[in-house]
């Protein structure tokens, strides 16, 4: 995003020619103008409520100027810059959030997808079997109706992604993963370590016995 760093010195220095004057009135609105034509992508993609501030003020300045008022529109450069300033830092700030995001999403769309098909499988493999003795019906069950939740939400997710809207697909896909190892958990699917089932707690001898 390029936001002119040039407007707010013009318009003091103009500011101490006259605010009665028509030149540097004119002046203002132009460059008022040409900022607004610099940042109105950024802003309407990144900060819309600050945009529409930033529109207003011009109107009016550009109001005051049709009317003759020039005083008013050099007065109303201190708050068009101070709008304007605004503007740059919520866009820079949503640019980062969403740079951020796209990149949690990446690591999303390649993790999660393994995870609801690991789980997939490990329901299948249970349905009409033998449940293990830590897997009651009732938790296979919710287990069943939570992965359909699972998939539902991602598929929320990959559209969301479509749409470039990278902020709501990693928050629902970050949803998604930690289901997933929930479910994983009720499943059985996180084998404990041999060790903590097998091997005597630390600084312990074993007796042989006799």
């Amino acid at each position: 995003m390029r936001i002119s760093s040039l407007f707010a010195p013009l318009a003091a220095s103009l500011l101490l020619v006259g605010c009665g004057n028509q030149e540097p009135a004119t002046k203002v609105v132009a460059q008022a103008e040409s900022i607004l034509g610099e940042i109105r992508n950024d802003g309407t993609a990144f900060a819309p409520e600050e945009l529409k501030a930033v529109e207003a003020t011009h109107t009016a300045m550009k109001d005051d100027f049709a009317r003759e008022d020039y005083k008013s529109v050099m007065e109303a450069v201190p708050t068009f810059n101070a709008q304007v300033k605004t503007l740059k830092e919520t866009v820079v700030a949503k640019q980062a959030i969403a740079a951020a995001s796209a990149n949690e999403w990446n690591t999303l769309n390649t993790e999660v997808p393994k995870t609801v098909e690991a789980i997939q499988v490990r329901v299948d493999s249970l349905a009409g079997a033998r449940l293990p003795k830590e897997i009651t019906k009732d938790t296979f069950n919710t287990a069943k109706t939570e992965l359909e939740t699972m998939k539902s939400t991602w598929a929320e997710a990959t559209a969301a992604a479509a749409a470039g809207d990278t902020v709501a697909a990693a928050d629902k896909g970050r949803a998604v993963a930690a289901k997933g190892e929930e479910l994983k958990n009720k499943l059985g699917m996180n084998p404990t370590l041999a060790s903590a089932t097998m091997a005597p707690p630390s600084g312990t001898d074993i007796t042989p016995a006799h």
